[in-house]
């Protein structure tokens, strides 16, 4: 039976006809940046791709001349916030090009931002609802956080300027408060940032060490750049998590699904670095003023008692006999020292003593007379 037989370039000859023949014009393709390479000429080489549940279904490489790409760059970066990089879901308008020598290319020539950050949203909804429907968006919330929050695990860039600030702003402060900190490094950016941050907050599990909350810091960037905290698998990790975590990723105007599932989020690094220290703040200044009571009502106590400390010295000093003598009395002892308390029972010859506040008399009763109707005196 004879054999149908081509030769390689015939049978590319076919394929570059048949493939011009389906895409004769430009199409918009939508897929996934899986590679990029900007070579030093200004060319652009993408590696475009897609996927299913089950993995990777398509792959394709792509092209963006050096004269396109000094435009397309910028402007996709002004509208998005973010350069063309990996990760992205993008909407590119591609001539399809088939060549005998080098295979299927793509060439680029214009692409849609607005899409890419249409397909984000799209996707942080999702994400949202998925949650919300197994029950992960309030998890964190029924952890309790100590009153005074001490041991801190990090998860972060070492090399981060959100990091270092925050390091700065929570050891540096004012009121000399002493915390415990410990890094996990992560990636905090990119296609593989997600996976790197759920690595780390399993690593902080299975440390330990008992810490009292999580932290996960990154400083502001670009929207496409903070993609990765609206990730469906890091929002699962957070929710799960065992300690509360708190957030403190990008800028005021953003709100990740990341914040939504956290314990608690703030809008930046050092803005945590503040809620830790006016948590001790607050806790000091009660203490102070707990100080300041309990010193006041000791010192009331203490001048209440000068005060009856002074009334009973006021009072011994009236019951002073050497007071009372000043004012004019006279203390009148017997022969033998005695109190005569009265002249019942005094004769004539009997000998007493009157004491006066300024001296003494010895006295002789020369007679005694007394007055009808007097009880006699009583020992």
């Amino acid at each position: 039976m004879e054999k149908d037989i081509v030769d390689l370039y015939e049978l590319q000859t076919r394929l570059k006809d048949g493939v011009e023949r389906t895409f004769p014009g430009k199409v918009w393709l939508k897929a996934e940046i899986s590679a990029v390479k900007a070579r030093p000429g200004g060319h652009c080489y993408l590696e475009l791709s897609q996927s299913d549940g089950g993995g990777l279904v398509a792959k394709a490489q792509a092209i963006v001349w050096a004269s396109k790409y000094r435009i397309l760059a910028p402007f996709f970066e002004s509208v998005a916030g973010s350069p063309i990089s990996e990760g992205m879901l993008v909407l590119v308008r591609v001539q399809v090009n088939f060549s005998q020598l080098y295979g299927l290319s793509l060439i680029i020539d214009d692409i849609d931002p607005s899409w890419s950050l249409g397909e984000k949203e799209k996707e942080r909804l999702r994400t949202i609802a998925r949650l919300k429907e197994e029950g992960l968006m309030d998890l964190q919330k029924e952890l309790a956080l100590p009153s005074l929050p001490y041991r801190l695990a990090v998860i972060s860039a070492g090399d981060a300027a959100g990091y270092r600030d925050f390091m700065r702003h929570l050891h540096e402060n004012d009121y000399g408060f002493v915390f415990s900190t410990e890094l996990f490094p992560a990636l905090m950016q990119g296609a593989g940032a997600a996976a790197s941050i759920s690595a780390a907050i399993d690593e902080v599990s299975a440390s330990g060490r008992e810490f009292d909350a999580l932290l996960i810091l990154r400083g502001g960037g670009a929207r496409l750049d903070l993609a990765c905290y609206d990730d469906y698998g890091l929002a699962s990790h957070i929710a799960r998590c065992p300690i509360p975590v708190l957030t403190a990723v990008g800028h005021d105007q953003d709100v990740h699904v990341c914040d939504m599932v956290a314990w608690t989020s703030v809008k930046t690094p050092t803005a945590l670095a503040d809620w830790f220290i006016d948590i001790y703040a607050g806790e000091d200044a009660m203490l102070q003023s707990f100080a300041s009571r309990l010193a006041m009502a000791f010192q009331n106590k203490i001048s209440a008692m000068e005060n009856r400390l002074q009334l009973l010295e006021t009072r011994i000093k009236s019951a002073d006999p050497r007071n009372i003598l000043r004012r004019g009395y006279v203390l009148v002892l017997d022969g033998n020292g005695r109190v005569a308390r009265g002249a019942a029972g005094r004769k004539p010859g009997d000998r007493l003593t009157m004491m006066y506040h300024d001296g003494s008399l010895c006295c002789i009763v020369e007679s005694a007379e007394m007055k009808d109707n007097v009880p006699p005196e009583t020992n």
